[in-house]
């Protein structure tokens, strides 16, 4: 391990302590218990997100299995939890008496005054901790860190005052961003309903429309596969990658440039109203999001983690495919038919063109993407407002935990 003492400056009447000094540091089962139908959740890294435990998809083990693991790993009210594998510095502080079992989580349990567990919750989340971590981390397809590393961690200190008004500022800007996000959230419910009053459920076909694999009424290609030896063919174009595309939208910020020929720029230059799937994630839930090309560059191609589509205009709109592919049924489909390979889940293009699509008369398709159009300039602007108060929570946590304080 990097010595960490040159990696964090102390401020004036700080300290650099062992994080097992002022903290009990623990950790998950390491054993995978026999799953059941109803029991204890068993919660590991893939239930943390955004600073919540989603018990949503989590599985159970049986209350035999929750007590052998609940006496090395009793998880109370007001601890924190952490993924230790994979998304490294995802805290969650527990705010639920719900009984859970942990697996590949770190455990953090407060009974040391000298330190305050929401000026810990936010330190875990700082830029000096995310760099140890990245340093310290281990694994080749996936990150993971060790208890005696956290255990090991040595933490900047403050006094006990200084914590408090440092997590009281930090709270305030995790909220806003986090006001935001739901507000983001609400729109993504709306549109959801809407599609489902509309059509009904994808998975049932209860309004019992026509169905069609997706190879019948479109062209679907696979994209450019990203080589050295790209560098020096003769033409030039910028492409989108895997981090261009998500759930019914594009992050165009940062757009890359591939070497190509002729013949491939014909074959794979993008059109708009293009359905771009994505080919592979290492987070099953991810597989096979998608969105709509805009059209707003040109000429433009997709390298070969995205799978185009190109829908028959006549059969089937192409902002309806997005949201149906992004919806209950376009998952079920995707995730059942995923491969692993070297550590990602991935779909073919074979598996594209199976896609069973229901198809509702093309006039409600199309009443349907209206309905999206003017939706996504207000959801443009919650995006946005988003990435303004995620900017502002990151420069807070820098100036607390690096710079000269607050």
């Amino acid at each position: 391990m990097l010595s960490q003492e040159n990696k964090i400056q102390l401020h004036e009447g700080w300290q650099l302590v062992r994080c097992q000094d002022v903290i009990d540091v623990r950790d998950g089962t390491h054993d995978t218990p026999k799953y059941v139908s109803e029991g204890i959740p068993l919660i590991t890294s893939k239930n943390l997100t955004n600073g919540f435990i989603d018990f949503s998809d989590a599985l159970f083990i049986s209350e035999d299995d929750h007590q052998k693991i609940k006496k090395r790993s009793q998880v109370d009210e007001g601890d924190i939890i952490m993924p230790m594998i994979g998304t490294i510095g995802n805290p969650v502080i527990v705010k639920s008496k719900r009984e859970f079992s942990v697996k590949n989580v770190a455990l953090f349990k407060f009974n040391n005054n000298s330190i305050s567990s929401k000026y810990f919750y936010y330190l875990l989340q700082s830029p000096v901790l995310e760099k140890i971590f990245l340093i310290d981390s281990r694994g080749v397809t996936q990150k993971f860190v060790s208890l005696q590393m956290l255990r090991d961690l040595q933490i900047p200190l403050p006094p006990i005052a200084e914590q408090k008004r440092i997590a009281a500022i930090c709270a305030k800007a995790d909220r806003l961003r986090r006001s935001r996000r739901y507000a983001l959230e609400l729109s993504d419910t709306y549109l959801r309903s809407v599609f489902l009053e509309m059509f009904g459920d994808p998975i049932e076909n209860s309004k019992g429309w026509d169905i069609e694999n997706l190879g019948e009424i479109s062209q679907v290609q696979g994209g450019l596969q990203v080589t050295p030896r790209r560098d020096v063919l003769p033409i030039k174009a910028p492409y989108l990658r895997v981090a261009n595309v998500y759930r019914n939208y594009l992050e165009l910020g940062e757009i890359k440039q591939i070497g190509l020929t002729e013949d491939e720029l014909v074959k794979v230059k993008l059109e708009k109203n293009d359905v771009l799937i994505i080919e592979g994630h290492g987070n099953t839930q991810e597989i096979g999001r998608c969105a709509v090309w805009n059209g707003s560059i040109s000429p433009c191609v997709h390298q070969n983690h995205i799978i185009r589509v190109r829908a028959d205009s006549k059969s089937i709109n192409s902002l309806f495919l997005s949201h149906y592919i992004n919806g209950s049924g376009g998952k079920k489909y995707f995730h059942g038919s995923s491969n692993t390979t070297s550590g990602l889940n991935t779909i073919s293009t074979g598996i594209v063109k199976d896609c069973p699509i229901f198809l509702p008369p093309l006039p409600l398709q199309e009443k349907f993407a209206a309905i999206v159009q003017k939706s996504d300039r207000i959801r443009a602007q919650q995006r946005e407002a988003l990435r303004q108060a995620e900017h502002l929570f990151q420069t807070i946590l820098h100036r607390a935990f690096r710079d000269n304080g607050l």
